[in-house]
């Protein structure tokens, strides 16, 4: 008992590093760089206030718990904005590689049967393939948006975005997961492109 005790507060204490990874993403005041550990967070709570505009199907708890561990890979390798210099940086193999030896990693701090169902879990929402990934993978691209529109523009200003651009690059995945959720922050995104 104690050896898995220690797994799991090696694991719990490398988390608490998730706190100290910035994004390109501001709070909503603007006033400093979001980090992923508030991202995270934030997230659960999209899940849990957003839940009735999930799909058929789609069970709210696994959602949440997917939101709590999704980012855990950038404490080895940072966030990767998604408007950053090709715009598909997150995507690259490069990128998939190191977060995959990240996933290794972190998750293999854990005894074995947790750090094997909470990797099962991040593979399932970063493959994005199950109605419960595809929902979660819609919040987790919603929430910058509104932290955008509500900083007055934030990370699109500073990458130069266009309305295609953020249509294609989120707007699809927020579509394909809640497309309620897309029409109206669609709407509300729409105008400050101009």
């Amino acid at each position: 008992m104690s050896d898995r005790l220690e797994r799991q507060f090696a694991f719990l204490n490398e988390a608490d590093r998730l706190k100290s990874v910035l994004r390109a993403t501001t709070l909503v005041d603007g006033s400093r760089p979001e980090n992923s550990g508030e991202h995270s967070w934030h997230l659960a709570l999209y899940a849990l206030v957003l839940a009735d505009q999930a799909g058929p199907g789609v069970n709210i708890e696994r959602v949440i718990r997917m939101l709590l561990i999704h980012d855990l890979v950038e404490i080895d390798v940072g966030d990767v904005p998604i408007h950053s210099q090709n715009g598909q940086a997150h995507a690259s193999v490069e990128t998939q590689a190191a977060e995959a030896r990240a996933a290794n990693r972190i998750f293999g701090l854990l005894p074995d049967d947790l750090g094997h169902d909470l990797r099962a879990l991040w593979e399932e929402f970063e493959a994005a393939e199950t109605p419960d990934a595809r929902f979660a993978k819609s919040l987790d691209r919603v929430q910058p948006v509104m932290a955008n529109l509500m900083s007055g523009g934030g990370t699109w200003t500073s990458y130069n975005v266009t309305f295609d651009q953020l249509e294609a690059r989120v707007g699809a995945k927020i579509a394909r997961g809640a497309p309620a959720v897309w029409d109206w922050v669609r709407e509300k995104a729409r105008p400050w492109f101009g």
